[in-house]
């Protein structure tokens, strides 16, 4: 090429402008496209117009892994910035250790054991097997609307936590919400589902002065969700049908400085409701419920 055949620096410019302009045009028209076709998962989710490209939605925190809190809450992860603990009721191994378990601890109000074995089917189904599976799936519920979930543990530690470190893993987390997991042992007969909400309680290290009113609304949230995901009516032993249960015996509760309520997902002790519980698809629509109540609760 001879010198004479390079554009002029005045050629050169506008060629440049050009080019830069529909990179901008073309870039916009990709972001319009995606802010259409993307949304929540699911089936009120908006599907792709037919021949319009898409861009890939950007990564969250709560897909890589990454703490969420301090995010910013888009439609697809409404609770960016929310911190949930989960806490699955009793552990695998407290079967094994009897003796540790049964140490008491403060509750604030009074003395009580560290933790039990929880209950069973009549099959041989346990309430931590159960209460593990659910927390499991209801964290990926959580997890994929931008939530932070922390567990109090993962059958990851031979016994417990016990009753009064599980309290204090929930208010060291500053969580927005407490949910403990747990199916009931109740006699044959009783059956259906209720949430635990904490009573007003003030001695010692108890003080749930400040929790009362949020633990009551987040259990109202749950026990309607529930009851829609799942089909089952709220409890006929306890409650007096309304799904909620006020107690002030309860050590997790006490020591709450947090929202917190326990889910009684149903009565491990009735052949129908074990029937339920032992079901994989209806734990699913279990931890459905508890989400929904838990998201609807953060949303406000």
């Amino acid at each position: 090429m001879h010198d004479d055949d390079s554009p002029s620096p005045a050629r050169r410019r506008t060629a440049a402008l050009v080019a830069a302009a529909a990179a901008l045009i073309a870039a916009a028209a990709g972001w319009v496209a995606w802010e259409t076709t993307s949304g929540a998962d699911g089936p009120d989710a908006k599907a792709p117009r037919r021949g319009v490209p898409t861009a890939s939605a950007p990564a969250t925190a709560a897909s890589t892994g990454a703490s969420t809190a301090g995010a910013v809450p888009t439609a697809a992860t409404p609770l960016a910035g929310k911190v949930v603990v989960i806490d699955p009721g009793h552990n695998p191994g407290n079967f094994t250790h009897t003796r540790e378990i049964a140490a008491q601890v403060d509750i604030g109000t009074n003395r009580k054991e560290c933790d039990t074995t929880g209950t069973s089917t009549d099959a041989g189904y346990t309430e931590a097997e159960f209460t593990l599976d659910v927390s499991h799936r209801l964290r990926t519920l959580l997890q994929k609307q931008g939530a932070t979930v922390t567990f109090t543990h993962d059958a990851d530690r031979p016994f417990g936590p016990c009753i009064d470190e599980r309290a204090r893993i929930g208010n060291e987390a500053a969580a927005d919400a407490v949910v403990s997991v747990h199916a009931d042992g109740s006699a044959t007969g009783n059956r259906g589902f209720h949430v635990i909400l904490p009573a007003l309680v003030k001695g010692g290290g108890a003080d749930t002065a400040a929790i009362v009113g949020p633990s009551r609304t987040l259990g109202g949230h749950i026990a309607a969700r529930f009851a829609a995901a799942t089909g089952s009516a709220p409890s006929n032993y306890v409650g007096d049908g309304t799904g909620l249960d006020v107690r002030k015996d309860l050590g997790g509760l006490n020591l709450s400085t947090v929202p917190k309520v326990f889910v009684e997902c149903g009565n491990m002790r009735d052949p129908e409701d074990a029937a339920l519980l032992t079901d994989a698809a209806w734990r699913q629509k279990a931890a459905r419920g508890i989400a929904d109540g838990v998201s609807t609760y953060l949303r406000g």
